[in-house]
Order: structure tokens, then sequence, then C-alpha cells
């Protein structure tokens, strides 16, 4: 009978206190990290809406900025305006570009980097604008 019992014994297994208390402290950060990153990915996903329908709305540079901003307004956009944007005639039709960093502060000395940049552009990558390459 005490064989059985330590066969069953060596064979159980799960995870320890220990190991519990690592992965709920990575599970912590990782949460941490997705909460401050999140909203600005939900500003990221409004300026880009912002833009398209400012696109949309103006013929000019200026009524294109004009919209931007007021949609900008509207959806609480704080990281960039209506200036930032680069506007420019593409193949006869204007495109709207924009670039910007978002710097989270973590610990000490730590911080995380954002870059974001999109435009209504259909084939290729955003065209460069001014400025984006600075931290914000």
């Amino acid at each position: 009978m005490q064989g059985s019992i330590r066969n069953r014994a060596g064979a159980q297994r799960g995870i320890s206190l220990v190991g519990l208390i690592v992965v709920l402290a990575v599970l912590g950060v990782l949460g941490l990290l997705a909460m401050q990153v999140a909203p600005t990915y939900v500003e990221y996903r409004a300026i880009k809406g912002a833009i398209a329908k400012a696109k949309t709305a103006g013929t000019t540079p200026q009524e294109i900025r004009a919209s931007f901003d007021r949609s900008a307004e509207a959806n609480y956009i704080s990281s960039i305006t209506g200036r930032d944007l680069s506007v420019e005639r593409v193949d006869g039709e204007m495109e709207v570009s924009f670039a910007y960093d978002r710097k989270i502060h973590l610990v000490g000395p730590a911080s995380l980097l954002l870059e974001y940049s999109g435009s209504t552009a259909r084939n290729g990558p955003a065209p460069a604008v001014a400025g984006a390459d600075k931290a914000q």
C-alpha cells in the first residue's frame, strides 16, 4: 500500500505557490501595460477615422484641416491638430497623412515609445510628416 501512495505522490503535477505568484505578477504587469497602451490606440483609431471624414468633407487643405479639428474636438483627440496633418494632392486627389509619437512613462527611467502614423492613401505607407521623429 505504501508503494501505491508514493507513486501517486510522485505523479502529482501542478503549480506551486511561488509559481502562481510569479504568473500573477507577470499577468499584472502585462495588464497595467495594456491599460496604458489601449487609450493611445483608441485615439489613433479615432484619428484615422477623423482624417477619412475630413478628406471627404473638404477640397482644400484649409477645409480638410478645419474639418479634422471639428472631429478632433468631438472625439477628444488631443495628440495632434489640423496643423499637424500633411495634406497633399496625389494623382489629382487630396491625401491626408499624419505621424506622431506617444511616450508612456513606466517606472524610473523606463518608458515606452509608441510611433503612430496613417494616411488616406490606398497604396503604400503614409508619407513622411515633418516632426514625426520627435517624442511628445
